[in-house]
Formats: C-alpha cells, structure tokens, sequence
C-alpha cells in the first residue's frame, strides 16, 4: 500500500471539506492520486462536484488567545466573509483556540483527531461551506516576553518572542510587524535561494542601464542589501519611530527576537475564479 502523507490528506480535506478519516481512507484506497480519491469521496459521501467543497476557503479570521505567559495564535478559513461574522463560525474560533492551548505540545494534525475535526464538520454541515483550520503558532517556550497584535478585522495577527525586553517591547514590535509584514526576523535568515531570484531580476533590469559590468554588479549589490533591509525585521524603520530600526528599538532594551509568527487571511491561497455562467448550465443540465 502506497505511504500516505499529512500534506496530501491536508491537501484533499481542504479541497473537499470532509473529515480527515474519510480523506485518508479515499487516498489509502487510490494509492494516493489525489483526483481519484475526489471521485471516491463522491460516491462515498455524495460530495458533489464544483459545489462547495472545491470552492477556496480564503476568507476567514486570525485569532489569538494568551495563557500562563504562552500565546497561540490560529487562522481559520472559510469562504465568505458573511460566514466568518457568523456567532458560529466565531464561537468555533474560541473552541479550537481553547484546544489548541491546552494541548501545547501537539501539531494541528494531533490536535484536528483529538477533537477539533468533529466540531469543523458539524459546523460545515451548519453553514454550508467549506472550513479549513489551516494553521497555528504559538510564542517560544524560552521567551522571557512576549508580546501580540491582532487587528481590528481579526484578519492579520502577530506574536513576537523575546529575550529580555519587557511585553510592552514585544507588543510594540508585533504591532509593526503586523503593518510592514516583514519576510525574516533578520538579514541572515532570509535563504540563498530568494537572494538569488532578487538578484537575477536585478541583473536584467541594470544590464539595460548600458553601464559597464563593474558598475552593474555595484548596482545589482547595492539593490540587494536594500532589498535585504526592506523585508528583514530587524532593518526595518520602526513604524511609531522612523527614527530608529527594530535593531535600534532592541538594543535599547536589551532584548532580541527568538520568536516571530505572522498569519494574514488567506495569504498563499489560489482564489479559484468562478465561471458563473458555467455553473447556472451545468445546474440546469443536472
């Protein structure tokens, strides 16, 4: 029998919506092929095509909860921003959040058979759409503080961990990581392989210039450290300060950055673009 993976039963439960059992057994019984297990699910559990269940779950909310000094922070996706106002679909934010922080040491896979999976598929059968817990983090356990942001949408939210400093520190720089969505805590964590796809993009645009290659390569180094200061935490400017870089903030506190976490709703997620013209025919047809 073919090894099933986490990510494929998570790929197959976020495109269909079912339990993580029945995806699991669907991609169990098809060797794995994704499109196949789709078609099982059908005739198993009268999923229907191009209805709710292939539909993208972009929408949703953040929400952030602080326990004992810990934080956890967990996105919840749904379709609609009508269903993620919903008394329902907000009441079940609390309950995964609860799970979640009780149970510290678990991953979302652990954490969705431990109780969350059976409360998301009621609330799928309840309010009709697709709904994907899709992520969690919680602040480091070695933290001395730690400090969170969640916007007022409840759609962007923060935590930051830190060693030294004070929660005041963190929040401030939580608050300002939510608005600047950096890409890395500092210039050193930010992979070979990004730098290298800036600076391909970099090359094309200065070998246009007509300057010569020593100059071009000063240019393509130049735009690179920029962009390196631009997306890394501590280069940034600090929002409420302009005067002085996250860096600057920390050393002031004697503090630094053990821990970032950054969710937006729906960052990463293929909208799908729905042919209505298409579904009201293949309605009608059916």
């Amino acid at each position: 029998m073919t090894s099933i993976s986490a990510s494929q039963v998570k790929e197959l439960r976020e495109k269909t919506g079912l339990g993580l059992m029945d995806c699991k057994k669907a991609l169990e019984d098809t060797n794995g092929d994704l499109d196949l297990a789709v078609e099982e699910l059908r005739k198993t559990s009268g999923l229907k095509a191009s209805k709710k269940s292939s539909r993208s779950a972009a929408d949703g909310l953040i929400g952030i909860t602080s326990i004992e000094g810990k934080s956890f922070m967990v996105e919840i996706n749904c379709e609609t921003d009508f269903v993620a106002r919903d008394d329902s679909f907000n009441s079940f934010m609390q309950e995964v959040l609860e799970i979640v922080s009780s149970n510290r040491d678990k991953s979302l896979e652990e954490l969705l058979e431990a109780g969350i999976e059976e409360k998301r598929e009621k609330l799928v059968q309840k309010l009709g759409e697709n709904i994907v817990v899709r992520r969690i983090t919680a602040s480091e356990d070695n933290a001395d503080s730690s400090g969170v942001y969640l916007h007022s949408n409840n759609k962007i939210g923060t935590i930051i961990s830190l060693k030294g400093g004070t929660e005041e520190v963190a929040k401030d720089i939580a608050m300002h990581a939510a608005a600047t969505d950096p890409m890395s805590i500092s210039p050193s964590d930010i992979s070979q392989e990004v730098i290298e796809k800036e600076r391909e993009i970099y090359r094309a645009q200065s070998e246009e210039s007509g300057k010569p290659a020593d100059i071009v390569e000063k240019m393509i180094e130049g735009k690179i450290r920029k962009f390196l200061s631009e997306v890394s935490l501590t280069e940034q400017d600090f929002v409420k300060d302009p005067s002085i870089k996250i860096n600057d903030l920390l050393r002031n506190n004697n503090a630094s950055i053990v821990g970032f976490g950054r969710f937006e709703v729906g960052e990463g997620i293929e909208v799908e673009k729905v042919d209505f013209a298409s579904e009201v025919m293949s309605q009608i047809e059916g």
